[in-house]
């Protein structure tokens, strides 16, 4: 046998099918012809039965763009239905070892016997829409459902800020509701990163993943790593939504390690033995506290911390990552007889509507979301007009915008623009699109 490339390492049972096949080939008892236009991987157990194997997906997918001339993939019937996700591939299913090798034996002259083909999996349907929880839940917060609905039009990262208990876990956990429906080519991206984690499930099909780590995940949880590395929740989110409560709890190492992959959208783990790319096209959104004691603010009880206090415990989130999150929004205490008088917050359906209408504009017009805006496409797409130009440039020198901070706004600008339907940036635009960046400072 042999398993070239040698220096690759090997892992998992997924080499136990094409292995035994391989020595009843050298026996005799297969048809070669039969076997060349097949790649196999699967599990075997003592009596023969195929077990499922990770990354079923991500294999087809590999197929699907490496192998010349195309060859059908053979899996364990488990996971043969996922791998068929893959359009232009033929894939099968079987369940025990002598399945196969009844299906490839040589032809026998004297014994002419029908021949029992290997069935052909058949991608699964649509996925049932899980129920999502609706914004009409959480009442007032009209400047936070306004930040929700502009992050879901461009692609932004979020943060809110305000006292426990004020609706901003609520606010998180409907925003996925907010986003249009995936792609084609982004379900199976998304589809094949948590195949090989093991984590895909036929009815999650063209759902958007939203993952919610607990503020002890560390790094390694977060980003990727182990050994073999592993995707971590950055990826496992891909073009999905990554929610992290409490955000200033998190090791201080986990976050800095978001900075790079919120920038390109893919996370490469390197080790002494290896290295592997995954990739990390995620929505940030977060919340935490203004403080420690979290009343900061609050009007209904007094805060406990001390000024000093209060600028450690916001110091945890470092200018850097800061300066990477567009919309950071205060969701402020509500007295309880206002909240009891409030009447129910608009339904997540229409907004939805209107998100997918204004990212429908910024697609036709550029081809990505605004907040993948770069290089020329962004000096072309947000370009101003004299009186707007005037005013963002002074508005950054007075608080002491990064370059970064400055692209942000703009691009923030331009999805607030496409929600109005407007063909250009105003000034207004940008006016709110600055008081999404005060409410931390980023240094």
């Amino acid at each position: 046998m042999n398993l070239a490339p040698a220096d690759l390492p090997k892992e998992s049972g997924r080499f136990d099918l094409p292995i035994a096949l391989g020595i009843v080939a050298a026996q005799g008892g297969l048809d070669l012809q039969r076997l060349a236009r097949f790649e196999f991987a699967g599990e075997l157990s003592l009596a023969g039965d195929l077990r499922p194997v990770r990354g079923a997906l991500a294999m087809a997918l590999a197929l699907q763009t490496q192998a010349t001339p195309a060859r059908a993939l053979v899996l364990p019937a488990a996971n043969a239905e996922e791998a068929a996700l893959v359009a232009g591939i033929e894939v099968h299913g079987a369940r025990h070892l002598l399945e196969l090798v009844q299906a490839l034996r040589p032809d026998d002259p004297d014994n002419p016997m029908p021949r029992e083909l290997l069935p052909r999996a058949l991608p699964p349907g649509p996925g049932v829409p899980s129920a999502q929880p609706d914004l009409r839940d959480v009442k007032g917060q009209a400047g936070a459902k306004r930040a929700l609905e502009i992050a879901a039009i461009g692609g932004h990262s979020l943060l809110m800020i305000g006292p426990p208990g004020t609706g901003k876990s609520m606010l998180a956990q409907r925003f996925a509701g907010l986003l249009p429906p995936l792609t084609p080519q982004e379900a199976l991206e998304s589809a094949a990163v948590l195949s090989v984690s093991g984590g895909f499930r036929a009815e999650h099909w063209q759902q958007r993943a939203m993952r919610s780590p607990h503020h002890g995940a560390s790094a390694v949880a977060l980003v990727g790593g182990g050994s073999p590395p592993r995707p971590g929740e950055i990826s496992l989110a891909h073009h999905g939504v990554l929610f992290l409560d409490e955000l200033p709890e998190f090791p201080r190492a986990a976050l800095e390690a978001l900075r790079e992959p919120m920038e390109t959208g893919r996370i490469t783990i390197s080790r002494a033995a290896r290295q592997a790319d995954f990739p990390a096209r995620f929505q940030l959104i977060a919340a935490m506290n203004p403080c420690p004691c979290g009343h900061l603010g609050n009007p209904q009880r007094a805060c406990r911390c001390s000024p000093d206090l209060v600028l450690r415990y916001q110091a945890r989130i470092s200018g850097p990552l800061l300066d990477r999150i567009d919309l950071q929004v205060e969701v402020p205490a509500l007295p309880a007889d206002a909240l009891a008088a409030a009447p129910d917050g608009e339904p997540s359906a229409p907004i939805a509507q209107r998100v997918a209408a204004a990212q429908q504009r910024a697609l036709a017009r550029q081809g990505c979301r605004n907040a993948q805006l770069n290089g020329d496409a962004l000096d072309m797409h947000c370009a101003l007009d004299p009186a707007g130009a005037a005013f963002l440039r002074s508005v950054s020198t007075r608080l002491g915008w990064s370059a970064r901070g400055f692209h942000r706004v703009l691009r923030m600008a331009r999805s607030i623009a496409d929600l109005a339907g407007r063909p250009a940036i105003e000034t207004a635009d940008l006016a709110e699109a600055v008081q999404y960046r005060r409410a931390l400072s980023s240094g």
